[in-house]
């Protein structure tokens, strides 16, 4: 390890806190991690992080947990023998769109802590709410429809926010929480996201919001660049906009840089430097993006439990069907975000459902053999039928679909005289179909933002590179279709950052924030010293002449299915 200075990255998730320490070279040299359920399950009755009320479809957690969980990591660095004073800056990434309410005392008590007790000990008057609502929380229907009415369409709302309305984002939980709880709102003197709260413990003052992560509100104008006024009033009602402004803050719109230093708390009690500084914190999904210098038409797909569709792009072209966020670090840059329920549990289902092979020790072995061994679509001559699927295992988000599988025909060459087949085929042609059904959702959504990555348009548009991250990386069958269906003109990649993505980017910010010249980008300073080798894996040729089209050819007939079970079950 040089003796130069280090960066500290963190991920505050569902489940976990992580700390990475890495060099500015980029090079990784400290980690360590809480595990909720583990080291406070039994305390804080959590399960997978978090506390569920069924009965009103709550999903939050205990903001003390958090506390803890901080000081917690921190020790476990010094444990490690961590130098912590060389610590030059600190960043991180949290969990998208939950929120923390700050109390009329948290200032006073934030600026105040001292090193001989714990944070959790010291905090406990900051909070108006012992909670923060999670992403996964759905108690909110009643307000997304409100959300949704109040710019005229799903659509408008899109076009303003970059998303239309959805349960766990953090608008509808504000004025859910107002109407549910008057007296906790009227007490709260700040709301944070996740990402602003964990800022401002390090800081020991309320930290903005940052300008990536505010746009998971439904309150944010996007194109203006500010708080949507419209938005605000539905959220507070007409006589509650300035007090609700004042509570939520300004918002950070430079993502580098830094907001202050460190706290003395931390630097009595772990060592932290007087000169360690603070740059600003973003959710996760847009710390993804900075685990690795992402140029424009590349594309990570994420293939874990859920599947997301994460690219980074220039056009501003909103939809009610996905998401749109300010860059978390280049002004002028968006990141389009596809975020869909169903995957690996979707693809595992189908797998179970296949007669097994041989090999008893690979659970994925027939699965891989029938998805490589059936043709695209399964078209084995030029007379047969395009096949097409939906497998949700859950009600899906993009499209707003209810659960089950739907398998459907089309004409191969023009995707039309689509048909629902009456009868399921063979078990064998459902793993090929699973995952050619998923990556056309997201070249569909796509199409739109990608062009031809040579510049001559001589290859059809699609992204430059796709990188695959999640534990369906690993997987090459799924490699091989999404590549097939995707494109990918420089290839399919395997990201290996194991599960640190969103820390690694964090730790990346910080570098940035605190190392940049000026006016130069993030994508800059990372791309000069982000090192390919050991970190990505090529695992597929991406984009193949004739396999491509024949995709591209059955693409309409693929919206078609969708809207026509979207039709059915709007009447049902």
């Amino acid at each position: 390890m040089s003796e130069g200075p280090l960066y500290l990255g963190f991920d505050l998730s569902t489940q976990q806190l992580k700390a990475i320490v890495v060099q500015s070279d980029l090079n990784v040299v400290y980690d360590a991690k809480v595990d909720f359920d583990q080291d406070f399950g039994s305390k804080y009755k959590i399960k997978k992080g978090v506390l569920v009320d069924d009965a009103e479809g709550e999903v939050f957690a205990p903001v003390a947990m958090w506390l803890e969980s901080l000081d917690l990591v921190l020790q476990r660095l010094q444990d490690k023998k961590a130098p912590l004073n060389r610590i030059r800056g600190i960043s991180g990434s949290c969990q998208q769109h939950g929120s923390v309410y700050w109390s009329r005392q948290a200032e006073t008590l934030l600026g105040g802590l001292k090193s001989d007790k714990a944070l959790v000990d010291q905090l406990k008057e900051a909070f108006s709410h012992p909670h923060a609502p999670n992403w996964q929380d759905h108690s909110t229907q009643r307000e997304c429809d409100q959300f949704d009415a109040e710019l005229g369409s799903p659509d408008r709302l899109a076009e303003v926010t970059g998303s239309a309305a959805h349960h766990r984002f953090t608008g509808t939980q504000i004025l859910r929480l107002r109407k549910k709880l008057p007296d906790m709102y009227a007490n709260t003197s700040r709301i944070s996201l996740v990402s602003s709260f964990l800022a401002s413990l390090l800081l020991g003052t309320v930290a903005p919001m940052d300008i990536s992560d505010v746009c998971g509100m439904n309150l944010w104008d996007i194109s203006q660049n500010n708080w949507s006024e419209p938005l605000l009033e539905l959220t507070a009602g007409k006589d509650g906009v300035s007090e609700l402004r004042s509570k939520l803050g300004e918002v950070r719109h430079d993502g580098g840089g830094s907001m202050g230093g460190i706290s003395n708390y931390f630097i009595s009690k772990y060592n932290f430097s007087r000169d360690c500084q603070v740059a600003p914190f973003t959710g996760d999904n847009p710390a993804t993006i900075l685990a690795l210098p992402l140029r424009p038409l590349d594309a990570i797909v994420s293939l874990g439990t859920s599947t997301t569709f994460l690219m980074s792009t220039p056009v501003y072209k909103p939809d009610s069907s996905y998401h749109f966020f300010n860059h978390p670090t280049t002004p002028g840059q968006y990141m389009f975000m596809l975020c869909y329920k169903n995957g690996g549990l979707a693809r595992e289902k189908v797998r179970d459902a296949v007669p097994k092979s041989s090999n008893a020790d690979d659970t994925w072995a027939a699965f891989n053999h029938h998805a490589l061994n059936t043709p695209p679509l399964d078209l084995k001559s030029s007379t047969d039928r395009a096949k097409l699927g939906l497998y949700f295992d859950k009600p899906e988000i993009v499209p707003n679909i209810r659960a089950g599988t739907w398998r459907y025909t089309c004409d191969a060459a023009t995707g039309a005289n689509l048909q629902e087949e009456t009868g399921q085929w063979e078990a064998e042609t459902d793993p090929r179909i699973i995952v050619e059904s998923q990556a056309l959702s997201m070249r569909l959504r796509s199409q739109r933002l990608v062009t031809s990555p040579d510049g001559n348009n001589k290859l059809p548009a699609q992204p430059r590179r796709i990188y695959l991250v999640g534990g369906g990386s690993l997987n090459p069958a799924i490699a091989r279709i999404v590549g097939d269906v995707l494109g990918g003109a420089d290839g399919v990649y395997k990201l290996d950052v194991g599960g640190n993505a969103c820390a690694l980017g964090g730790a990346y910010k910080a570098v940035w924030a605190l190392e940049r010249s000026e006016g130069e980008t993030f994508d800059e300073l990372i791309g000069k010293r982000w090192k390919e080798e050991g970190a990505i894996q090529k695992v597929g040729d991406g984009y193949l002449e004739g396999v491509f089209e024949k995709y591209g050819a059955v693409l309409g007939a693929f919206e078609e299915m969708e809207n026509r079970i979207l039709k059915v079950a709007k009447n049902q």
